[in-house]
């Protein structure tokens, strides 16, 4: 799937490039040759159209102006159909037959200025009265000229054609980074729930088979019913944890922003798990600057309290306390839960917000699926704030940074 998105997108950047590079060149070849036939025929008219000097013949300029480049020569055809050429320093005016194939040819089209592809000739005639005169320039300079421009112009489109293809593969490559990294970890996601699913549908199973089994007592048989009842639950708490990442990775989840004393929120937040501290043989402070206000769901913000101090109680060593802290600093409150514990290592504290990660296997009593610490990123996140980990001395501290 990502070797087909990237082939799309290099695919599309190549179209938009060579659209470019037809319209700039089309353009620029356009505008040249216009330039050059509109410089080329104010120099014919320029040339051929002077008033004479005196004693000049007829409308013969006596000079030749200094803006005149191109090799020319002038035709002038009396009413009795006399064909006089002059002004040909490049050109063979003494083929009579020639000139009049000229004159001939011109006289056949309508248009004052035009091509004679031909012969490689531009002309431009205008009816003077007594006479008609004809100038013929020679274009051979100015197909050259097209033509080295041209060449420029593929010589620079194959160069430019190229450097965009580089440039495409690396841009493919760098936007679908997240696109794969998303992909991996859906992957990821979906093996590791399998995986836990797996687990609870085995005790289940296996439990109801020896329900079935005659041989064992009505004792035995309450204590499988027990056990598939625990494991159901353990379950549907699983399935929720996956439906509430689900809704908010969707952004699906009802966040109901409103003015929270968020000082309030924490301190109410812990009550309930001191007793839970107290029978673990934890020691739980806390420390909370008062009237703490954010805008927020409160219910959202007490979910992340609630998993910040769930997971202190299941990793912290009870040989040390959790301290709980809030602090205002200026336009954001920082929200950190502390404990003593193994210490995280830099990966660690990156990977621990990660969907099913476990640091210590270990010590997983199935009651937790890694599930935790992913859902409080999310939530946070849709709070525009910040969620980190660090270790500092053997003590693992879990931040919450929220725009006051």
């Amino acid at each position: 799937m990502l070797k087909r998105l990237r082939i799309k997108f290099i695919a599309v950047i190549m179209s938009i490039v060579t659209v470019l590079f037809v319209v700039i060149f089309g353009l620029v070849l356009h505008f040249t040759m216009q330039s050059m036939e509109r410089e080329s025929v104010q120099m014919m008219r320029t040339m051929s159209f002077r008033p004479p000097s005196d004693g000049a013949p007829m409308h013969k300029p006596d000079k030749k102006p200094d803006n005149i480049r191109l090799p020319f020569f002038t035709v002038d055809i009396t009413r009795d159909g006399e064909i006089t050429a002059y002004g040909g320093e490049y050109f063979d005016l003494t083929d009579k037959e020639m000139l009049e194939k000229l004159v001939d040819t011109v006289n056949e089209r309508k248009k004052e200025t035009g091509i004679l592809h031909e012969y490689g000739l531009r002309y431009l005639k205008k009816d003077m009265g007594r006479i008609k005169a004809i100038v013929f320039a020679d274009i051979s300079s100015e197909k050259a000229m097209i033509k080295g421009l041209i060449t420029n112009m593929v010589v620079i489109g194959l160069i430019g054609y190229a450097v965009f293809f580089l440039i495409s593969l690396l841009l493919a490559k760098w936007v679908t980074k997240p696109v794969e990294k998303t992909w991996n970890e859906q992957k990821q996601f979906i093996a590791d729930a399998s995986h836990e699913l797996k687990t609870p549908l085995t005790v289940i199973m296996t439990n109801a088979e020896m329900m079935s089994d005659k041989s064992y007592s009505e004792s035995a048989r309450d204590g499988f019913t027990k056990n598939i009842l625990s494991t159901s639950k353990r379950m549907r708490g699983l399935v929720e944890s996956l439906l509430e990442l689900a809704r908010l990775d969707n952004n699906r989840a009802q966040i109901k922003l409103a003015e929270v004393d968020l000082s309030k929120l924490v301190n109410d937040s812990i009550l309930p798990f001191e007793p839970l501290f107290y029978e673990n043989g934890f020691e739980l402070s806390s420390d909370i600057d008062n009237d703490v206000k954010v805008s927020a769901d409160k219910d959202k913000l007490r979910q992340v309290v609630n998993i910040l101090l769930d997971n202190a109680l299941k990793y912290s060593d009870p040989a040390d306390k959790v301290t709980v802290e809030l602090k205002q600093r200026g336009s954001e409150c920082i929200l950190s839960v502390s404990g003593l514990g193994t210490p995280l290592t830099k990966e660690e504290c990156e990977d621990i917000f990660k969907r099913f990660y476990r640091v210590d296997q270990a010590r997983n009593d199935g009651q937790s699926y890694g599930l935790g610490l992913s859902i409080a990123d999310s939530i946070i996140k849709e709070h525009n704030g910040k969620i980190w980990a660090e270790s500092e001395n053997g003590y693992n501290i879990f931040y919450v940074s929220l725009p006051v």
